[in-house]
């Protein structure tokens, strides 16, 4: 699947986020982010990728993208989001279950991108560049971030999790196998069972024990 393709008919650009600034077109935004995806699926590398390049593929002024964008790292922020699926709502039930869905989250998002060579080429050129890096972890990575740190500390509050386990380290402990597999070993397999599988391989040292 193309980046295009990913996303097309899809009219979230900001995973429903409340919009700043004026009103937006959905129209307007959908084929600017459509041209990045062209140019970029035709090889264009990202230092050549400039805003008077976009627009003119996507049929607009440079003044259309600078109305909804600060700049390229912005745009291509929300690019990549676009290739992705969108951001799982947590059910709430309990920590366990929200891992759960985080975690399959994240087993979606490696499928998808496995087979797209020009994904993992934009991703290569995106972390030689710091500017657009620093844009995406910001806006993308940490805020998934911190809703894992969220889920575990309500987890603990609740008594779900061990008073004693430090947050951060459990969130590595429950993320880093799905990184793993997702993106250091491509070639592992993500069976759908892999999210459960390592939820509950994760927290059953970190339960409380039973008294």
């Amino acid at each position: 699947m193309s980046l295009a393709e990913s996303h097309a008919g899809d009219g979230r650009v900001r995973d429903g986020r409340p919009v700043r600034g004026r009103p937006r077109s959905e129209a307007v935004e959908r084929s600017i982010i459509e041209g990045a995806m062209r140019l970029l699926e035709e090889g264009v590398p990202l230092s050549e990728l400039s805003i008077e390049r976009i627009a003119r593929t996507a049929g607009v002024g440079k003044a259309t993208i600078y109305r909804r964008w600060s700049g390229k790292e912005a745009l291509f922020v929300d690019v990549l989001r676009a290739a992705e699926p969108p951001d799982p709502v947590l059910p709430g039930t309990s920590m366990r279950d929200d891992l759960v869905v985080l975690m399959e989250a994240a087993r979606r998002r490696g499928l998808l991108n496995r087979p797209s060579a020009i994904l993992h080429n934009v991703i290569a050129q995106m972390k030689s560049s710091p500017k657009i890096w620093n844009a995406y972890h910001a806006d993308v990575v940490a805020p998934r971030r911190r809703t894992l740190i969220e889920v575990l500390r309500r987890g603990q509050a609740n008594g779900e999790l061990r008073a004693d386990v430090d947050l951060d380290l459990a969130g590595d402990l429950v993320f880093g196998p799905m990184l793993v597999r997702t993106v250091m070993r491509p070639d592992a397999e993500l069976p759908e069972n892999l999210a459960e599988s390592i939820v509950d391989t994760v927290l059953e040292g970190l339960r409380p024990s039973a008294k």
